[in-house]
């Protein structure tokens, strides 16, 4: 049990979205995070946005210490998909959900891919299937 990993008990662990504009303002419908140095805890991808800002707002949110979850669109994910798969961190987790005009594709999901490999040695190496 000493490698648990410690999620932060105060009041101020936040969300962190990554995704277009109808995601980000349909799921914070208002609350979204501005601090005091006007950081956000979202991103909103649109056809101007660049893959570097991409990359640099996933790493700000993956290393922020007030974040508990990344939710990401599975197509921005798909844009920067070797860094969400390189990513090997229990907290913030990274989390791929749909958006209105990209459906979710459970093939490309980092997670779910992790969860069918682990399950898949286990099984394999406990003799069930």
């Amino acid at each position: 049990m000493a490698n648990r990993v410690q999620i932060p008990t105060n009041n101020s662990a936040l969300i962190a979205m990554i995704a277009d504009e109808d995601t980000v303002t349909g799921f914070f419908a208002g609350v979204g995070n501005v601090d005091l140095r006007r950081n956000t805890n979202y991103l909103i991808v649109d056809s101007k946005t660049t893959v570097k800002a991409i990359e640099d707002a996933f790493k700000e949110f993956t290393t922020r210490e007030d974040i508990a979850i990344v939710l990401i669109s599975q197509y921005v994910a798909n844009m920067i998909r070797f860094l969400v798969d390189s990513y090997n961190k229990a907290v913030p987790a990274i989390l791929e959900i749909p958006s209105k005009d990209h459906p979710y594709d459970p093939a490309h999901d980092s997670v779910l891919s992790r969860v069918r490999y682990l399950f898949s040695s286990e099984s394999v190496s406990s003799g069930r299937r």
